[in-house]
Formats: structure tokens, sequence, C-alpha cells
């Protein structure tokens, strides 16, 4: 009830008629069944604009310290990323990945949709990034298919480090959906999921015509925060 009056009744006309999102693929989103939506990550408000633009409810894997904050700001922080349909996850590695495996697992056996950005993290300079493999073992696990789909010009309305939107129209391009039947019960072959993985990152690229470099986005950061 709060996912739907957040998005049809307070945030969702509002950020509407201000940015004047467009969309184009709609078709390509399952009407029904389990999927996974692989998206590009450019800005912080990737997770905002599209379950505002399609029809069905979409759970976002998002950094648990999002729901920890202290305060009125992280209670408001709080709140709204449990409006829209965002669930916490621990990004340390280990025992806190495969628990965030286990989440996004249970969101797609009960049907439903779940967004991931497969780079594992925004990308800090608009580069496309390599994928992590943890999307290829949730859709084999799941047997969902994997649809890519493109955040455009999110970057430029909401930048890293920016706190005020620019108004500028962002844009979902959703390419069609991915079938990785042929690889099922080889969830353990880690040679497989590099490969799917792969086959979804050149799709999104391809989708997108964003330049790809085949490093972990992560690294970047790490090199950029060094440096500076």
């Amino acid at each position: 009830m709060f996912y739907w009056l957040m998005k049809y009744v307070v945030i969702g006309p509002i950020v509407k008629a201000i940015f004047r999102p467009w969309i184009v693929g709609r078709r390509n989103i399952p009407t029904e069944g389990g999927a996974i939506l692989a998206s590009n990550h450019l800005s912080f408000v990737d997770s905002i604009f599209l379950p505002l633009m399609i029809d069905r409810p979409v759970a976002f894997l998002a950094k648990s310290d999002y729901f920890t904050g202290k305060g009125l700001k992280g209670w408001a922080t709080r709140m709204f990323f449990k409006a829209t349909g965002q669930l916490p996850i621990d990004r340390s590695g280990g025992k806190a990945s495969e628990a965030s495996l286990n989440t996004g697992l249970q969101v797609l056996g009960r049907g439903e949709l779940l967004g991931i950005y497969p780079e594992g993290t925004r990308s800090p300079d608009g580069k496309l990034y390599r994928g992590r493999t943890g999307i290829a073992r949730m859709a084999l696990e799941a047997r969902v298919p994997v649809v890519p789909l493109v955040m455009v010009d999110t970057d430029t309305m909401m930048p890293i480090g920016r706190r005020i939107p620019n108004v500028v129209r962002v844009g979902i391009v959703i390419g069609e959906p991915l079938d990785f039947s042929r690889f099922e019960g080889m969830e353990g072959d880690r040679y497989i999921l590099r490969s799917i993985t792969d086959e979804i990152m050149v799709a999104l690229q391809r989708l997108g015509e964003q330049e790809y470099e085949d490093v972990y986005a992560s690294t970047v950061k790490d090199r950029l925060n060094t440096a500076s």
C-alpha cells in the first residue's frame, strides 16, 4: 500500500511532471513471473525512475548504508527506499554476498521483478564496466530471463555528489529478454557464469552505446580515491 501511494499519489506525478521521463521497449518487460532487470548504473536516481515507468513493482538490492542513517535525514532516506521497493544488502563480500544472493532469489521465487546493477556500483565516469557474476548465478538458480535496460542521462540530472537535481529529461531503453535456460544446472561453473555475465554486459553496451572498459568499476573508484 505504501509503495502504491508513493508511486501513484506522492512521488510519481511530481517526478514525471518535472523531468518528463521517456521509455522505449516497455513491452519487453514480462507481464507476469519472475525476471531480472539488469541495468547500467549512472546515478543515485536510477532506482527511482525505472519503477515509475513500468506497470509492475520492482525490488532493487540497495546497499545497507541507506537504511541505517541517523536523525531526520536518515529516517527520511530509509522510508523513501522502503517505499520504492528497495531491499538492504551488505556488500562487504563473503557470507554477506551469499545473503544478498538469497535475498534476490526470494524475490524471484515469489514471481516478482528484481532490479540489479551488474557493475555492482555506480559508474564513476559514465563508462560501462565489467559485470559481477552474481547476476548470472541468480538467473540460473531462479530459472528466470534477464531483461537488459539502460538509463539515459540520469548522470546529467543527478551527478555523483550533487544534492539538487538538474531539470533534464531522462530516459530508459529496454531490450529483449535474454534466455539462459541452455545453461540450466551449470550455476556452479565459474566459466559459464562469466560467459553469461559478459553476454549481459554486451547487450547493455549495444543498447546504450556506452564506452566499455573490461575492469570493475570499484577498481576504478579505488584508483581515483588513491589519486585524490
